[in-house]
């Protein structure tokens, strides 16, 4: 009899451990980020596989998560605990999480392709989905392919989706992060002029706004003879006097999803499900902004979806009842194929 139970208990045990979600983390040395900026092409890449997993021979559709400015890289157990509470209460079948370290040596990539720091967007969708459609047991293709992200990550997003709609067929972004050149990142904020009076890193590291300018700056608009920073903006000053780079805010425009619109507007057509959403209570940039990107969209004839919640930049997005659990997720379940 003992015999008995300790097989029942082992048996009991192996079928637990099937049916629990577990999180791997990747290191892959990408081509595409090969830079001259001190950016280390190895990455990071934390992958979020379903409960049963390991015990079956499914494929699943993927969801390529990506992060915010200065936020965490990794699938945290927190993160996992939401995904895995979203499988068991049926707002998803289960699917695969994927999260690339998009953390520069200023904080964030901006998911761009950049002559000085590499070519971050062409990381993910180009060489990063290769990667994990060989590695783990995907559905390759991508009706089965969602992008998705927060602030910086919405961003990201967006503009991925955008260059690569044979790749993803979905895009969702949460809070998006700098649209648009408003508020905070306007011509006439004090952004540009306070960054104008830091002179190095450590001094930069102590100022948020001019900290993002320098990482879009060296996204957007790298110049390897300009230090410290090796990149210019858009807007300076003299005294207070705004002097606008015709030309450098015209490389700004390439690349922020609300001016990028009507150039890809037939990309963003092939793309079966578009959302984004904000907070009511975020900075004042994010409504507005994100505004300014769905009313082009309509514009244009583009379906998609566009909502404003209660909540701030953070408090509703990784929480139990935030938006990944209750809207991102759904919206992936009902638009992406499964096998």
């Amino acid at each position: 009899m003992t015999k008995l139970l300790q097989l029942l208990f082992l048996f009991s045990y192996i079928y637990v451990s099937a049916q629990t979600s577990k999180v791997v983390v990747e290191k892959i040395n990408a081509a595409t980020l090969a830079n001259s900026a001190g950016e280390n092409p190895e990455r990071e890449i934390s992958v979020y596989l379903p409960p049963g997993y390991d015990a079956s021979k499914k494929r699943y559709p993927v969801i390529y998560y990506l992060h915010g400015f200065q936020a965490n890289h990794i699938i945290t157990p927190e993160m996992q605990n939401i995904l895995d509470s979203a499988i068991a209460k049926h707002k998803i079948k289960p699917f695969i999480l994927v999260q690339a370290n998009h953390f520069t040596l200023f904080e964030g990539s901006f998911y761009t392709n950049s002559s000085l720091t590499g070519n971050w967007a062409d990381f993910e969708a180009i060489e990063l989905v290769p990667y994990i459609d060989k590695k783990f047991r995907t559905i390759a293709n991508r009706d089965s392919r969602a992008i998705a992200g927060h602030s910086m990550g919405g961003h990201g997003a967006l503009k991925i989706a955008m260059l690569h709609p044979e790749i993803f067929s979905s895009v969702y972004a949460l809070s998006p992060g700098l649209l648009a050149l408003v508020k905070e990142f306007g011509p006439n904020s004090d952004s540009y002029k306070q960054l104008q009076n830091i002179k190095n890193q450590q001094q930069l590291n102590k100022s948020y706004a001019p900290k993002v300018l320098v990482a879009v700056g060296r996204a957007f608009s790298p110049n390897l003879n300009n230090p410290p920073f090796y990149c210019d903006m858009p807007f300076t000053y003299e005294g207070d006097k705004l002097i606008v780079d015709e030309v450098i805010l015209a490389k700004w425009n390439e690349n922020l999803p609300v001016e990028m619109i009507e150039k890809y507007a037939g990309n963003l057509r092939k793309l079966n499900a578009i959302k984004l959403d904000w907070g009511r209570n975020d900075a004042s940039r994010f409504p507005l902004q994100c505004g300014m990107f769905s009313q082009k969209l309509e514009n244009l004839g583009i379906n998609h979806y566009a909502e404003e919640y209660i909540g701030d930049h953070g408090n509703k997005i990784w929480a139990a009842d935030g938006r990944v659990f209750s809207d991102l997720l759904p919206f992936c379940n009902d638009n992406l194929r499964f096998e």
